[in-house]
This record gives structure tokens, sequence and C-alpha cells, in this order.
């Protein structure tokens, strides 16, 4: 759905809260879904439905749309670099979070690695920095390097993948260079300091 949003140039969020006023609203927020319950088992639960002459379009259309969102973040960081006139290539691009949901060690299942998968192709430098994501877990999954401590250095963009707590803290400005490219995937960051978000 916020791929919808932004192309129209409609803030996601500001149409949450619109629709928050509704007594019957569930508030889902945009994200990388990952985990097992809802990044595997759907899939179990459409090939049931499908032994037994069901096509579930409704829960397949959802997977596919979920599946694709981490090159979708990709792509649009990269676009608004371009946009800023920063070089993408051999840029330091900071990833903030690597486990597949906030204030949580768990890496299973992660779909931040589906935006890493896509920005290596464009050969930039990444510091996945995740305070909860143990790094010798996410290098032996997935052969990427996680740190626990951020180290500084100036960054040409910055990606809050994950909303851990410990990021509030942050004072994400400082760390980037002067022209710079912030996108927040969960809605976490001040949206002042921000360029784009789901």
């Amino acid at each position: 759905m916020s791929k919808i949003f932004t192309s129209l140039g409609i803030d996601t969020y500001d149409v949450l809260e619109a629709a928050g006023t509704k007594w019957n609203f569930i508030n889902m927020r945009p994200g990388l879904v990952g985990g097992h319950c809802i990044g595997v088992d759907p899939y179990y639960l459409a090939q049931c439905g499908q032994r037994h002459g069901y096509y579930p379009e409704i829960i397949l259309a959802g997977r596919r749309m979920n599946d694709g969102m981490g090159e979708y973040v990709a792509d649009r960081v990269v676009k608004l670099m371009l946009r800023k006139g920063i070089a993408v290539l051999n840029s330091h691009i900071l990833l903030l979070g690597f486990t597949f949901k906030e204030n949580c060690p768990d890496v299973r299942n992660t779909k931040v690695i589906d935006i890493i998968r896509h920005l290596e192709q464009y050969s930039v430098k990444l510091t996945i920095f995740d305070p909860w994501a143990n790094p010798d877990v996410a290098h032996h999954e997935y052969g990427v390097e996680v740190v626990n401590q951020l180290p500084q250095d100036d960054y040409d963009a910055a990606i809050l993948a994950v909303a851990h707590n410990e990021f509030k803290e942050l004072d994400l400005p400082s760390l980037l260079r002067p022209r710079h490219v912030i996108f927040d995937v969960k809605g976490f960051l001040p949206r002042e300091i921000i360029d784009a978000r789901l």
C-alpha cells in the first residue's frame, strides 16, 4: 500500500492518522515483514488452499508486495541519492538494524537482507549497525558483517530498517555528510530529518 501512496505524493502516515479516527481502524504500519509467522507461514496456507482447489489471491498478492519491499527501498534510496547529486558507486551507506523486528535479536527470515543484496549490486560500502543482532550468526547465516558498535564515519546515506529503541538516542544527521539521504522504513525518525519513508 505504501508504494501507491508514495507514487501519488501522499504520506502513508498522514493516511494512517486520518484512518485512525474511525472506531474500527486497525493500525498496521508499513515496513519489512520478515520472521516466520507472516513472512513464511502464509505460503503453507496458500499451498494447502491450492491443493483443495482454492487459489488464495489476496494472501499471495500480499506476500508478493512484502517480498519486493527490500528491493523497493534500495531503489528509492539510490534514486534519492542521484537526485541530490550523490555518486552511488563507492558511496558509504549506514544501515540501521538487521533483525527481523525491533528490540529482538532474531535474524531468522529478516527481510533487511533484501535491501543489502540489492544495494550490493551498486558497489556501495555498507555498514550494518544493529546492537541486538549477533554478528557471528549474521555472518554464518547471511555472509554479512554486522557491527554492534557504530563506527564513527561520514556516511552518504542512512536507512533505518528496524526501529530498535537504541536508535532513538542516535544523532543521525551528525553521522552524515552535508549532502546526504535518510530513508526511514519504519516511520520511526522525526519527519524533519528524513528524505523519505514508506
